[in-house]
């Protein structure tokens, strides 16, 4: 694949900033809005910025910085006030993001502190191999925030959904905005410090909306950026901001911000050029609060607004994030959302809007009806975990945050604080002394909270030989598991295999209940002769669940050769 920077990358890499029109502008946007019902099968934009506040846009508030784009996309569409992240920082929140899981449960709950980075593993389902096995194509372009950097292991982004990677894989490497190298799927392509990587990204991600358009098939685009993490890099000269009386930190992260904003709004007119704006949904969040980094000073801005703390904390600066949902199919419009969701819910969210069955025993849950106007039941509470530094609940308005013992001044015994967000959003007056049932009630919750990782297996299994020998059979076996809570009827599996080949093997039909699985064995015969190489099977299931058919689909490389089978399962 063709990796090379086009020249607008280029230029924009080596000079200043790109400039775009307002998104949401023209004729073709009035002809978007008469749309208003969600195709079965949306394409889906999920970008999540790195470190930006909530109140670092100019819909939740912001003076300073200017963000016309996301303004108008909240205008145009949806914007959440109560939305969080899943952790106060970058690894622990992205794991919740992509997993539908919060950080009592997750395989990643804490950024690596002088150890290696954390993982995802085997067991993770991520919303890329969710949507991936139910056809569409996708795509992770940016931070990635997991390690390690070595292509085939579970937590490389290929082996976690996503048929298109283009970026960072751990956190630290994202922190440097002129790399000399980024990873394009399983290779690194060096850039001896030459490119602005975001700009990269933008022009990556653009071709990709391209391709899938093209291609016909839904897509999923998951663009973690790394704007505006610290350090305060941009092209050129902070742009609009190069004469304001601020810190030199200071105007570059405004012109992060600002960079950001333009960025979006390029993603989504080319959605609308390519003729696919009508059927996507664009989902615009960040992965914690605001940093003050490398000489970022977040109170210039008002970066939280009303909220306290910032980046790593549990205090709602922390952990409350920009949420926007943008889509000309939404039958809502310019709608305010203050029913509180998490980055957890993610996950079940896009495959409810898919026509998925959402995985069972996830912490998350679609928030679909928020979207459409529909019913939707809440959360009975929201929840933060931060090993060995504390934890965090929220349940109606009561907000409680447990510090472990040593923490932030907590003492030998910890300390444990209570606000009402109704009356103290700024989280100043702790009422913990004057509602003991109520600390003891939380208490107890975050307690149990924290465990192992509560899943059940779900989807489309395939077991094979690695390498399969010439004009020998074979076997195959095929998987469905049923990890939902709902039924799957009238289920059949196949096998494709590359022309040339003989399948042999029954079809099965039959139902599967909520925990159940079906398992059929496949014998595959590739032709005598050739030579060796990489051939792929692709096992199907077709089953219906809640009235809707849904079609799975799982790719198996193997390589024919003339001996020697090994094991493995996808």
């Amino acid at each position: 694949m063709d990796v090379s920077p086009s020249r607008r990358a280029f230029l924009a890499g080596a000079g200043g900033l790109l400039t775009t029109g307002l998104v949401g502008t023209g004729g073709a946007a009035a002809a978007e809005a008469s749309s208003t019902r969600l195709p079965d099968q949306p394409n889906f934009v999920v970008i999540v910025a790195d470190d930006l506040g909530w109140g670092e846009v100019g819909c939740y508030g912001q003076k300073k910085i200017k963000t016309p784009n996301l303004d108008r996309l909240a205008d145009e569409g949806i914007r959440f006030t109560n939305a969080y992240s899943g952790a106060p920082l970058c690894a622990p929140s992205r794991a919740a993001l992509l997993t539908g899981l919060h950080n009592g449960h997750s395989t990643v709950r804490e950024n690596p502190e002088g150890g290696p980075q954390g993982s995802l593993v085997s067991a993770d389902l991520t919303f890329g191999e969710l949507l991936e096995m139910a056809g569409y194509r996708t795509a992770c372009i940016g931070k990635w925030g997991f390690g390690p950097e070595v292509p085939g292991q579970p937590s490389f982004p290929r082996k976690r959904g996503f048929d298109e990677f283009f970026g960072y894989i751990g956190h630290r490497h994202a922190h440097d905005y002129w790399p000399d190298y980024l990873w394009d799927g399983n290779r690194k392509v060096h850039l001896g410090g030459r490119f602005y990587a975001p700009n990269l990204f933008l022009d990556r991600a653009k071709r990709f909306i391209r391709s899938s358009a093209k291609a016909g098939s839904p897509f999923l685009l998951y663009f973690p950026t790394n704007l505006p993490h610290a350090p305060s890099d941009v092209p050129g000269d902070a742009g609009r901001y190069k004469n304001k009386p601020w810190t030199r930190a200071n105007r570059r992260h405004a012109a992060q911000v600002t960079l950001l904003d333009d960025q979006v709004a390029q993603l989504v007119e080319t959605l609308r050029a390519a003729g696919v704006a009508h059927n996507t949904i664009v989902l615009f969040t960040s992965d914690n609060g605001p940093h003050r980094e490398k000489g970022v000073t977040p109170w210039l801005f008002d970066s939280n607004g009303p909220l306290r703390a910032d980046k790593r904390d549990l205090y709602e600066g922390g952990i409350r994030v920009p949420l926007i949902v943008w889509s000309p199919a939404l039958p809502r419009s310019g709608a305010v959302v203050d029913e509180p969701v998490a980055g957890w819910d993610l996950l079940p969210t896009l495959a409810d809007l898919a026509g998925v069955p959402i995985p069972d025993r996830l912490d998350g849950r679609s928030f679909r009806g928020l979207l459409t106007g529909s019913p939707y039941t809440p959360h009975d509470y929201l929840f933060w975990n931060r090993p060995r530094k504390g934890q965090a609940i929220r349940r109606g308005e009561w907000k409680a945050i447990r510090f472990a013992p040593g923490i932030a001044g907590a003492g030998p015994e910890g300390r444990f604080e209570l606000y009402n967000l109704a009356s103290d959003l700024g989280e100043r007056d702790n009422v913990a002394a004057d509602h003991p049932d109520l600390v003891a009630e939380l208490d107890a919750l975050m307690d149990s909270s924290v465990g192992f990782d509560p899943r059940v297996p779900y989807g489309l299994r395939v077991k094979t030989d690695r390498r399969v020998v010439f004009g020998t059979p074979h076997e195959v076996t095929v998987t469905l598991i049923n990890g939902s809570k709902e039924p799957w009827r009238d289920v059949r599996l196949r096998l494709d295999a590359p022309p040339g080949w003989r399948v042999r093997g029954t079809t099965r039909h039959g139902e599967l209940q909520p925990g159940d699985r079906l398992s059929v064995t496949f014998h595959v015969t590739p032709p005598r002769g050739g030579r060796p190489r990489s051939e792929k099977l692709q096992a199907r299931a077709v089953f219906s669940a809640r009235g809707r058919t849904v079609r799975f689909r799982k790719r198996r490389s193997v390589v024919t050769a003339l001996t020697g089978p090994a094991d493995a399962e996808a």
